[in-house]
């Protein structure tokens, strides 16, 4: 095999996806396959022939197959420069075969350690050792060396050496690839064994490890951060774009249309779609628009136009240039209401051919398509940059149902303030605190967002009501923290609600609770607050 001028693949894979294909495809172009374990098995069940490793380098596989491609006929092999007269001797010398593609991927750590009931000993041996090293030696001779560590790739890598038209530029993409996928295998292992108790028991894991390792994607350079004097790049999780995950959440979405997103539209994108993703399109259409990564106004209804109509009513003054995010199809009356007003993304899980037509007559709207999970998926981890750091807290996916909310007054709310009660508390969520939110049949009337003082938020959104031309008599109110003093309850009563939902547990319970049972105010708690800064 020293003297041999046929080029060399070494193939050794956990995930099986296209092996076959790929090594039939170097066997046709005259590559020599090494392989190991189960992807030798697997080649020559299929009639692909192969050479094993051990019998290769001589060395037989041994320790439960811990130490198998450590060898120095491996990796002189990866990391031998073809051009250095020295190495070149040095492989004469000592038997070894320049490998020129190398294929492999890495035991199944992730999905062991998912497992509820992992030992740590199963944990320990799906530590790959092996995989990393010969993908990091093959990676770091990118020169030389095509790596494929993900089976998406073979395909491409194929085709280039079919055509003879791969590149060195490719290489190194292909490197690159590789030592993200060793980092992020790295990163799993360093957050499974940093979050283990002293007794060492994968069920009693801390949420939160001694170090924690995460890893993101770039999507795409944007043309400006929050200012325009300010760089920035929106960035995906690293399983969004390889897993169902993340089905639903921004990160998935498609542009039907518009020029390309910016910082901002990102962001408020984010915080319009969180907010109406969570209205079930099986109980009524809802429509949230947002400025400034705040609800300006939020609405269900029967259809996709009325909750339009309903939502863009309560503010459409801050509606100007803001995001609109449906829970529903778009149809042609309703993308023919929404191009009379300037928006700069609409999303929604689909939009209809007409829809379609008229919207995309717009040139600078954009529109983003994103299917509506299957299941209430969060990302599992909330993160913050601080200076100097991070905070790092889980995600805020709690949700309240009638029956979890407790009157404290004389008075108790009707069936439909209920039902506007849950929905105002469910827009408060997504209001920057201090919030204060009145509603009244299924959509907004005032929001109060960001003061420093919660009776100012009260005050400001009784006056936002006032200048959309709403009566709020009658209305419901959430507060998504308690009332330290019973001055916020006093405005709310003033302007008219009946019926208000916050968290309680203040020292001053006592006072607000009375302030409302003086002005006739039912007032329910949820034992729970959604502070949003």
């Amino acid at each position: 095999m020293t003297t041999s001028t046929r080029p060399h693949a070494l193939l050794s894979v956990s995930d099986k996806t296209g092996i076959l294909e790929f090594a039939q495809g170097l066997t046709e172009l005259g590559f020599v396959l090494l392989s190991t374990g189960g992807t030798a098995q697997l080649l020559r069940h299929n009639q692909i022939a192969c050479t094993d490793v051990a019998d290769y380098t001589g060395f037989a596989e041994m320790m439960d197959g811990r130490v198998k491609t450590l060898h120095p006929k491996i990796h002189g092999g990866l990391l031998a420069k073809r051009d250095t007269a020295a190495h070149l001797v040095a492989m004469q010398a000592h038997g070894i075969v320049a490998i020129d593609v190398v294929a492999v991927n890495l035991y199944p750590f992730a999905a062991t350690v998912d497992n509820p009931d992992v030992n740590l000993d199963d944990a320990i041996e799906n530590i790959d050792i092996g995989g990393p090293t010969m993908l990091r030696s093959a990676a770091k001779n990118h020169e030389s060396v095509s790596v494929v560590c993900e089976p998406s790739d073979y395909a491409t890598v194929l085709e280039q050496l079919q055509t003879g038209t791969q590149t060195r530029v490719h290489r190194r993409h292909l490197a690159a690839k590789v030592y993200a996928h060793t980092a992020r295998y790295d990163g799993m292992i360093t957050n499974f064994l940093s979050s283990l108790p002293v007794d060492g028991n994968p069920q009693a894991r801390q949420l939160y490890p001694e170090t924690l390792s995460v890893q993101f994607n770039k999507v795409q350079d944007l043309r400006y951060g929050e200012n325009p004097h300010q760089t920035a790049a929106f960035y995906a999780d690293t399983d969004t774009a390889k897993t169902n995950a993340f089905k639903g959440l921004l990160a998935s979405y498609v542009q039907l249309h518009g020029k390309e997103l910016s910082y901002n539209n990102i962001a408020d994108s984010d915080a319009a779609w969180e907010c109406v993703r969570r209205f079930s399109p099986k109980q009524y259409a809802a429509c949230v628009i947002v400025k400034h990564a705040n609800p300006c106004g939020v609405a269900i209804a029967t259809d996709a136009l009325t909750a339009y109509t309903k939502a863009f009513s309560t503010d459409k003054t801050s509606a100007f240039g803001g995001i609109l995010a449906f829970n529903c199809e778009i149809d042609a009356l309703t993308a023919e209401a929404i191009s009379q007003q300037f928006a700069e993304v609409i999303i929604a899980p689909s939009f209809s051919i007409e829809a379609l037509i008229l919207l995309k007559n717009k040139a600078n709207i954009r529109l983003l398509s994103i299917a509506l999970p299957d299941t209430d998926v969060s990302n599992s981890l909330d993160i913050k940059r601080v200076g100097g750091g991070i905070l790092v807290q889980s995600s805020d996916t709690h949700r309240i149902k009638t029956t979890d909310l407790t009157c404290v007054t004389d008075l108790h709310p009707t069936l439909e303030q209920l039902k506007d009660l849950e929905f105002a508390w469910h827009i408060a969520q997504f209001v920057k605190s201090n919030a204060i939110v009145y509603c009244k049949n299924g959509m907004t009337l005032g929001i109060g967002a960001g003061q420093m003082s919660r009776v100012d938020s009260a005050k400001i959104a009784a006056l936002k009501a006032q200048d959309a031309g709403f009566d709020l008599t009658g209305s419901v109110v959430a507060s998504d923290a308690f009332f330290p003093f019973r001055d916020g309850l006093d405005v709310l009563a003033q302007a008219g609600a009946v019926a208000v939902v916050q968290p309680g547990g203040s020292m001053r319970d006592t006072e607000v609770i009375a302030a409302a049972n003086e002005h006739k105010v039912t007032m329910v708690v949820t034992g729970i607050r959604h502070f949003r800064h």
